[in-house]
């Protein structure tokens, strides 16, 4: 198959896998639209938040294994390089605007995640996951602790590709992430101004 038609037809599945609202369905199983509820976001923690812990994991696991899924089908015919950060992007872009549920999703943290996995490792992924919970319970919010740790992505990102020529590509990467996530955390910024935003859920 032609290259640039392979990677169109990943660049569209990668969105439509991202744009799958596992929040939403899962809250939808306990008769709660989390579309109404909290901050109003589908991904993670506003399900744990407003639904229940155990049900904010499950959506947290699903959302980072359909942003796996493209990024590992698109490592199978691309080299690291630009197609394969597009790729990364696209179930991040889904998640963010599901086409389901008129563009307005999660605020892509966990399918970042994923992106993570695939570049970084397991290895440095847990570690970060490990600093980023530490943070979390130092802070107690959530949405400062993921503003914080994003920042950190360009950096690790760097690190594991320095000494590969696609290093530049995965560092802009991380920086399109950064943006991407303070973008869409802009209303949890506004409440943290305010004093008004919601701690972490206790359990």
């Amino acid at each position: 198959m032609n290259q640039q038609l392979l990677l169109i037809l990943l660049l569209i599945f990668g969105y439509l896998a991202g744009s799958i609202p596992f929040g939403y369905l899962i809250s939808k199983t306990k008769n709660i639209d989390i579309r109404k509820k909290g901050s109003g976001a589908t991904g993670a923690t506003n399900v744990m938040r407003t639904v229940g812990f155990k049900q904010g994991i499950v959506v947290a696991i699903l959302d980072i294994a359909k942003a796996i899924l493209p990024i590992y089908i698109g490592s199978l015919y691309f080299e690291p390089g630009w197609q394969m950060a597009l790729i990364s992007l696209a179930p991040v872009f889904g998640h963010i605007f599901p086409v389901w549920l008129n563009f307005k999703g999660g605020k892509g943290i966990t399918v970042i995640f994923a992106s993570m996995i695939m570049i970084l490792g397991w290895k440095y992924f847990l570690i970060f996951l490990i600093a980023w919970a530490i943070l979390l319970v130092c802070i107690q919010y959530m949405s400062l602790t993921n503003l914080i740790a994003i920042l950190a992505i360009p950096f690790l990102f760097w690190y594991k590709t320095r000494f590969y020529a696609y290093c530049p590509v995965y560092v802009g990467l991380g920086f399109i992430y950064v943006i991407i996530v303070w973008w869409a955390h802009r209303e949890n910024i506004k409440r943290l101004r305010e004093g008004t935003e919601t701690k972490i859920i206790k359990f």
